[in-house]
């Protein structure tokens, strides 16, 4: 097989594999538990921020101040997202099948805003991390190999995430498996680039890790904590910091396990 279809066939099979397993955990839990899930999603998306992509971020920055600043811009740009989204549901019909999800699951939504916004930088992410196997199987295929399967580990847990996200968001399951499917995308786009514009392309990686995790802390503590923050009961504030805890030792313990190779 040549090099470009080894990178074809790593970013598909990765994207694909990633999603699925993903979906088989977080579309089998009960919609009804899905708001106490919220707090797995929070924790697995601070450790993906924290434990891998700043990190990764700054260790092939050239101005540690300037992916700074793009983290900056990245919270304001999903700010102004969110409020344009609130702006349309404002102008939209209150009720309808979203009112009706809402009877069924027993809990509130936020009208697709933060499902909307994880996607946006899931993209993102999914498209370095095709950069990133291209890198790899241009090196060496066996790196290339094992690159992509530290990918797709580590992808696993942060997809689970956004699928809890996109259901308390008010997607239903099958559209939020469409949804990370279609942004799965996202990572043969960037192994296809990576291919052909590798050196251009590597320039832009610092930046768009920084855009991503902008968008998961903003989700994270912008969009999902206040939520959590409604249950200010002992037992519940215990409960969401055991899940948030899960979440983060998730992350670590798939990157212990799959060492340095993301």
């Amino acid at each position: 097989m040549t090099t470009l279809g080894w990178i074809l066939s790593a970013c598909l099979l990765g994207g694909v594999l990633s999603v699925a397993a993903a979906a088989a955990v977080a579309l089998r839990a009960d919609p009804s538990r899905v708001p106490m899930l919220i707090s797995y999603a929070v924790g697995a998306l601070l450790g993906a921020v924290f434990l891998e992509i700043l990190p990764h971020a700054f260790d092939s920055v050239t101005s540690a101040r300037s992916l700074g600043a793009t983290i900056l811009a990245g919270i304001l740009v999903f700010f102004l997202l969110e409020k344009l989204v609130l702006w349309r549901h404002q102008h939209a019909p209150q009720w309808g099948e979203t009112g009706r999800n809402e009877l069924a699951h027993g809990h509130e939504h936020d009208h697709g805003r933060s499902g909307m916004m994880i996607m946006i930088g899931d993209t993102v992410h999914n498209f370095v991390d095709g950069v990133l196997i291209a890198a790899a199987f241009m090196a060496d295929v066996q790196l290339g190999i094992v690159t992509a399967l530290a990918i797709i580990a580590h992808e696993i847990p942060s997809e689970v995430g956004d699928f809890v996200i996109l259901l308390h968001s008010g997607y239903s399951q099958r559209q939020a498996l469409a949804v990370n499917l279609v942004s799965s995308l996202a990572m043969l786009a960037g192994g296809l680039l990576g291919y052909t514009a590798l050196l251009a392309v590597q320039g832009w990686i610092p930046s768009l890790l920084g855009f991503v995790a902008a968008s998961m802390i903003y989700v994270a503590v912008a969009d999902l904590i206040p939520g959590l923050h409604r249950r200010p009961e002992l037992r519940a504030t215990a409960q969401q910091v055991l899940l948030i805890g899960l979440g983060i030792a998730t992350i670590y313990t798939v990157r212990a396990l799959t060492g340095h190779a993301h």
